[in-house]
């Protein structure tokens, strides 16, 4: 089954990569985070969200809005504020799981 990623922020625990060699197709969104930037990424069409910076937490919702069947995952070392919580999938710290293993369960 193919899979489409979006990965917004600086990455460099790896994520992208990992999901990558898990067959991901990944699209990279860094800078500021924008509703425009997501559409323009394919946000619409993917089936997972993975932000790692959680200064930019607020595009979580704008991609639910966007996408009802999107899975959203934080990939970073910050607690997520508690606005987004009840909106996100799954919250992990680079320091607890390797990029790989997060990889594996996210497409297993």
């Amino acid at each position: 089954m193919s899979m489409d990623a979006i990965v917004a922020g600086p990455d460099e625990d790896g994520i992208a990569d990992a999901l990558e060699t898990e067959g991901v197709e990944v699209t990279r969104v860094t800078g500021v985070v924008s509703r425009p930037a997501l559409e323009e990424a394919g946000i619409c069409d993917v089936a997972l969200y993975v932000l790692t910076d959680v200064g930019q937490a607020t595009t979580i919702p704008i991609a639910h809005d966007l996408n009802d069947d999107l899975r959203t995952v934080t990939y970073a070392r910050e607690t997520i504020p508690e606005f987004v919580k009840g909106q996100l999938d799954l919250a992990i710290d680079p320091q607890l799981m390797d990029a790989t293993v997060v990889a594996e369960e996210l497409t297993g």
